[in-house]
């Protein structure tokens, strides 16, 4: 037998058997290192993997959207608890095999193996597939008993200037109760607020279109939310803006500034009038006004000629117009009829006499009593559950829709179900009483503890302002009350900043948030400090409406033309020209009444009533004009209810309608008194022209307009060249033609 020197044997035994040695050592390293890593966390592991597939959406498994074959999960999430016991517990523990991870029918569904109507959520392998396998294979368990929890989440950077077409990467950070960071990009949630100015990817990577203007990016992560906001500039130079009449100026062109986008020069005098009084008073002026106007060399007139608009009945019946369907009053049976009235009239009242707006706010959160003795006790008569109450009151005064959080937590915002139900408290002790007037209630507050039951949890919850504690209130203490001081506490950061958006939208048809009743932190105004300042104005004007009214139409950034210049026509957002907008219904049914002569006549209401002063919704039904146009019916909060869009049938109702046929035909109209009118022609097409758009006409307009009144008839015994005397038929038609221009159905 053959054998090796002794010292060959040690270089024998390390050529054989090192290799081995090596491998298990870096096996173990492997083992150790596999070990080493922290338990898989449910909540801060799993949930997120499964809310970045879309398994937890409204449109997959989401018990909000009705959930898929059985399997519900909480909507993004929110629900961890529910969400384990559904994947662990339910059908009888089928979804999870402890034994073979990689055979659950979570995995094989979500990979794609067993067929899945979602698709291929999770590819085998992936960082995603391979979180839920290792937790399946540890154990399954809700919690580790030392994981630490999210805290707050941000995105890196906060803000930017992006040039039209190129990119932003973006990185999402989050924090924990430890003190430990992690960076969850490829796990959070990126949605832009306005995809035709950028698209986000999945991987946060931003992509910003042609369109200059503000853009912001959402970004999620269990609950917690971030917003990256992007300057897109157009770059433009900017040879000259109007001047700065006030800080609305100010704040407006420093922004078209940044953004490179040069404003349209300010309107003229004709254009301004003919807008103003349409937007404050909700009528054309008169031809008296606009001669008046026009031939005016005083440099402060149109500062002027606001303030006597606010002056005019004509102000509280617009607004009051504008108001009354969102504070839903609507006449649903005949006995309504005393609510409406007074109801209507109250709101009208109180915007002539301007009453400071956290005023009447609180007169209308606190009314009790009857509706003849105190008229905004017709909205608890109208909105009589306490959930509509908490929903209607944080939409219309707080721009905040709380609807989601009744069942789940809001989607784009803090609000969770104990916010909702904490909210409802305030009005949980309402009382109702019978009176000698049919279907109508005494309103009182009823001694108690205010609270609410949170359906969900079975706790009672008690009153809560959207987070803010409002401390202990009495069983003697009305909890509305309490609600209205917080609503109009300076500090409020919902109040003020709710109005002063929806006012700058009746002015400017784009609100800085939009939509004007959605604000959030997830929505942000597209001028920032233009909203700030507009909230301060109002708040240490106390609340005064007019006041704010007159700093935004004596602004030069309301006065601007609406005719784009060759930089500025795809502007949408940045108020740098004036955005031309269809009259509302009540308007064009009143302007068309001074056009022609010939009023609507309205039930139960004085001759000459204007439509903007009609008092509820009943008359919408009654008048196909006020229904074709899309007056709304007062049965949401939402100024959305009215139809500002066009469509044929308001075209055909324009042209042929039996109802402007006999506007125009009226044997007392316009047409009529026109044609028995000892005036020249000219003077009276200069009548037409300044009732219908505020301007005398263009010298091609009259050349037009005499040549078809004066034109003869085709008649052969008719003399060469002799001009006929207008007939009232003629009139009409030039008025039906002026009716159905665009400068006539438009603000413009």
């Amino acid at each position: 037998m053959n054998t090796l020197p002794n010292a060959a044997a040690p270089r024998l035994f390390f050529r054989r058997f090192l290799p081995v040695v090596i491998i298990a050592l870096l096996s173990s390293r492997a083992v150790l290192a596999e070990e080493a890593k922290a338990p898989v966390s449910f909540v801060n592991d799993v949930i997120p993997v499964l809310t970045k597939a879309g398994c937890n959406m409204g449109v997959c498994h989401a018990k909000a959207g009705g959930g898929q074959n059985g399997f519900q999960l909480s909507l993004l999430g929110f629900e961890t608890l529910e969400d384990y016991d559904s994947l662990v517990k339910e059908g009888h523990g089928r979804r999870l095999f402890p034994s073979a991870p990689t055979k659950s029918l979570l995995l094989t569904k979500a990979s794609g193996e067993t067929p899945h109507g979602g698709g291929n959520r999770l590819p085998r392998g992936s960082e995603g597939y391979e979180v839920i396998r290792r937790w399946i294979e540890e154990g399954s368990t809700y919690s580790t008993g030392n994981e630490p929890t999210l805290e707050s989440v941000e995105v890196q950077p906060e803000r930017g200037l992006v040039q039209m077409g190129e990119e932003k990467h973006l990185k999402a950070i989050a924090k924990y109760s430890d003190g430990s960071v992690r960076d969850i990009t490829r796990l959070a949630l990126f949605e832009s607020n306005i995809k035709n100015m950028a698209d986000v990817s999945e991987e946060g990577v931003v992509k910003v279109h042609d369109i200059p203007g503000k853009v912001a990016v959402m970004v999620r992560y269990q609950g917690k939310i971030a917003v990256f906001t992007a300057a897109i500039p157009l770059g433009a130079p900017i040879q000259s803006v109007p001047a700065e009449k006030n800080f609305i100026d100010q704040h407006v062109f420093a922004n078209l500034k940044e953004l490179g986008i040069p404003p349209s020069p300010v309107c003229d005098d004709a254009t301004f009038l003919r807008r103003v009084t349409l937007d404050i008073c909700g009528r054309f002026p008169t031809q008296q006004e606009t001669e008046a106007f026009l031939t005016s060399t005083d440099p402060k007139k149109r500062d002027q000629v606001v303030e006597t608009l606010l002056r005019s009945p004509n102000y509280a019946d617009y607004f009051a117009s504008k108001w009354a369907p969102v504070l839903k009053n609507r006449r649903d049976a005949a006995s309504d009829i005393t609510s409406n009235f007074a109801f209507h009239a109250w709101i009208r009242d109180s915007l002539l006499a301007n009453v400071p707006y956290d005023q009447l706010v609180r007169e209308l959160l606190g009314a009790t009593g009857t509706v003849v003795a105190n008229p905004p006790v017709a909205w608890y008569k109208r909105v009589k559950d306490p959930k509509e109450q908490l929903e209607d009151i944080a939409q219309l005064f707080l721009g905040v829709r709380m609807q989601c959080a009744q069942c789940h937590h809001h989607p784009f915002e803090r609000w969770s179900q104990d916010d909702y139900y904490s909210f409802a408290a305030f009005f949980s002790q309402i009382g109702r009483k019978p009176t000698g007037i049919r279907g109508e209630d005494l309103i009182f507050h009823q001694r108690g503890v205010a609270q609410s039951k949170n359906v969900k949890t079975g706790e009672m919850l008690k009153p809560v302002a959207l987070g803010d504690d409002v401390g202990a209130i009495s069983p003697d203490e009305d909890p509305r009350l309490r609600l209205g001081n917080w609503m109009s506490s300076k500090d409020n950061p919902f109040f003020a900043k709710a109005l002063v958006n929806r006012y700058w939208k009746h002015f400017f048809k784009r609100a800085l948030i939009e939509p004007e009743d959605d604000i959030r932190d997830t929505n942000p105004p597209s001028n920032p400090e233009l909203m700030a300042a507009l909230e301060e104005h109002f708040i240490s004007s106390g609340y005064d409406l007019k006041k704010l009214i007159k700093a935004i139409t004596q602004s030069n950034t309301y006065q601007l033309s609406s005719m784009p210049n060759e930089y500025n026509l795809l502007d949408r957002q940045n108020y740098s020209r004036f955005y031309p907008r269809r009259l509302q219904a009540e308007v064009l049914l009143d302007s068309i009444d001074q056009l022609t002569g010939s009023m609507t006549t309205f039930a139960n209401l004085p001759p000459g009533t204007r439509a903007i002063a009609l008092p509820d919704n009943s008359y919408t039904k009654s008048s196909a004009f006020l229904k074709v146009f899309g007056r709304p019916n007062s049965a949401s909060v939402c100024e959305c209810e009215r139809i500002q869009s066009s469509s044929l049938a308001q075209s055909l109702h324009l042209i042929n309608s039996n109802e402007v046929k006999s506007k125009l035909a009226n044997g007392s109209g316009r047409a009529a008194q026109l044609a028995k009118s000892d005036k020249t022609i000219e003077e009276k097409i200069n009548e037409l022209y300044f009732t219908a758009f505020a301007r005398k006409p263009k010298p091609d307009e009259m050349k037009i307009a005499l040549e078809y009144l004066t034109q003869p008839e085709p008649d052969a015994k008719a003399k060469a060249g002799q001009k006929k005397k207008p007939t009232n038929k003629d009139y009409q038609d030039l008025i039906w033609a002026l009716m159905n221009t665009k400068e006539f159905l438009f603000n413009h």
